[in-house]
């Protein structure tokens, strides 16, 4: 099928060395270098962000859930009040739709103490142990009350390994002391995790605590698609309405994971906000360098207006093959612009080169995730602006006369 006459003359005029000048080469490539540029920091600005947000909301809901449902008296504090849970309360939850896991959990703070430090911990008492499991790094995963498994964090900090027998102290009415044996270390690189949390079996601190088995200090859900908490948290909370405790009372207080951690989410969402500053930003860049090289090409392709439209061509005609080549070049920045982010982004993905402080981003490395829905959104969007942006300069055209053009010449 032949090419429309104005696209071949743009793709003559791309293709041909000799069709631009030496003194305005330099230029276009800077153009475009400025549109690779652009590109570059968009794909890494979204990736590092949303990598940011994936990764912390993986460790929040790790440690915890993505709801957890507790006394309704309870203040934000490891000393929860129990609640009473009833096989019936537990088959309505998990009969949720979008719900993918239920599990009881106990929590009570202690302190630890070895012969050369001591460190303020939450023992926490879980059934679900796949986080845990992915995280672990050596030993094993507890299998008795009297085991635990402490964090890297933890281990570094008290000099313990697998293996180790550990003193810890509780205090309610009066200090109860219990020995525990080091099952494993894990090491999640969340530092809000990994300097707190102790694990063991519920049974540990129901035995602490002297709770009967029915009493625990929360159920914690699990969600297939944590994009719809905010729909199943209100089911869960309208099946609790009709469960009751053993005194004929409703205890039972719905959280989201974002509830319970209102300063982690807070700062997510101040991510959002420098990801559309920084995306306005290299668009900005980007439209000024497609501006200025279309511009560069009109005033050096002037004797070829001129001579195109002495042949009778009309300045709409003019101004397709010069916003053609334009976007030609705009094609070949955002071209090499993927292939250098995307670069980029799967080093730091594999390698993780560029490490992180964990006690002020959460995290040990920068982490990149792969959205390819947004990464197309994002392309087709800059190709769309870029058009767009090109129709003002090309304008310039309708202004140049043959006559004009040969009196230059």
């Amino acid at each position: 099928m032949p090419l429309l006459p104005e696209i071949w003359i743009a793709k003559r005029l791309y293709f041909q060395q000799d069709a631009v000048s030496r003194s305005t080469r330099p230029a276009v490539r800077v153009a475009v270098a400025g549109i690779i540029i652009g590109m570059v920091v968009m794909i890494l600005t979204l990736s590092i962000v949303v990598g940011f947000k994936q990764t912390i909301t993986e460790h929040v809901a790790g440690f915890g859930s993505h709801i957890t449902l507790t006394h309704f008296e309870n203040n934000n504090t490891y000393e929860l009040h129990p609640i009473t849970i009833t096989d019936s309360l537990l088959t309505a939850l998990q009969t949720i739709d979008g719900v993918e896991r239920v599990y009881t959990t106990t929590t009570k703070p202690g302190l630890v103490k070895t012969d050369n430090a001591f460190q303020g911990i939450v023992l926490k008492g879980t059934t679900y142990w796949g986080y845990f499991a992915d995280c672990l790094v050596s030993g094993t995963l507890p299998q008795t009350p009297s085991e635990v498994l402490i964090s890297q964090t933890q281990a570094n900090a008290l000099q313990l390994n697998v293996g180790d027998r550990v003193l810890t102290y509780f205090l309610d009415e009066q200090i109860r002391a219990r020995r525990f044996t080091v099952s494993g270390i894990y090491q999640s690189g969340f530092s809000e995790g990994d300097g707190v949390f102790m694990l063991s079996l519920p049974q540990t601190i129901i035995q602490l605590n002297q709770w009967d088995s029915t009493q625990v200090s929360s159920v914690e859900i699990r969600l297939s698609d944590p994009d719809d908490i905010y729909t199943i948290a209100e089911m869960v909370y309208f099946s609790t309405l009709l469960h009751a405790d053993e005194n004929g009372r409703n205890t039972y207080h719905v959280q989201t994971f974002e509830q319970l951690n209102p300063q982690i989410f807070a700062w997510l969402d101040l991510l959002d906000m420098n990801v559309v500053v920084i995306i306005v930003l290299m668009l900005l860049v980007s439209g000024f360098s497609i501006v200025s090289g279309l511009i560069i090409l009109i005033l050096d392709g002037v004797t070829l207006i001129g001579t195109l439209k002495a042949l009778g061509a009309s300045n709409r005609f003019v101004r397709r093959v010069f916003m053609t080549q334009a976007a030609m070049l705009v094609g070949r920045g955002m071209l090499w612009g993927n292939v250098v982010g995307l670069a980029i982004a799967a080093i730091q993905y594999f390698g993780h080169i560029i490490p992180l402080d964990p006690t002020t981003y959460y995290v040990s490395f920068v982490p990149i995730a792969w959205t390819w829905g947004l990464w197309l959104l994002l392309n087709i969007g800059t190709l769309a602006l870029s058009l767009l942006i090109l129709l003002a300069p090309s304008a310039i055209i309708t202004h140049i006369s043959p006559a004009q053009v040969m009196r230059y010449e």
